[in-house]
């Protein structure tokens, strides 16, 4: 099965383009959560966040950054969520790693709600240090 995404990075298929040059790409999603919701890629195919090398982890957080302030901008947004879903447990449905710009108005009436969590400090603790000693 092709990958939309890098079908839209090779221009071959449709797309409104924000930003683009020959490492990132941005185009505004076509199932938008809010007028300018707009999607940042790398170009090169990379399933998740995870996989993303250290050169191009570099090149699209910078890009990524002057793309959601201009969104923000150009619409006059109150300020914006960036989202990333890694993992079809996570929410993630086109399987070529990439963040939402999700421009936010005082008045849009969206919400994102999930259960907060009842830790106490054990269960803290105990979560801290299974974190902090696994390695990759």
């Amino acid at each position: 099965m092709k990958c939309i995404f890098c079908e839209i990075a090779s221009s071959n298929a449709p797309s409104f383009n924000i930003y683009e040059d020959n490492e990132i790409i941005s185009f505004l999603d076509l199932n938008p959560r809010s007028p300018g919701h707009t999607l940042v890629i790398p170009k090169a195919h990379y399933e998740n966040f995870s996989e993303m090398t250290p050169a191009i982890f570099s090149a699209f957080f910078s890009r990524l950054q002057i793309i959601a302030m201009r969104v923000e901008k150009a619409l006059g947004a109150d300020g914006y969520n960036l989202i990333c879903n890694n993992g079809r447990a996570a929410g993630q449905t086109v399987f070529h790693c990439h963040f939402h710009i999700i421009p936010r108005f005082y008045d849009d009436n969206l919400r994102f709600k999930m259960p907060i969590l009842n830790y106490d400090n054990q269960k803290f603790k105990s979560t801290a240090e299974l974190i902090k000693n696994t390695e990759l």
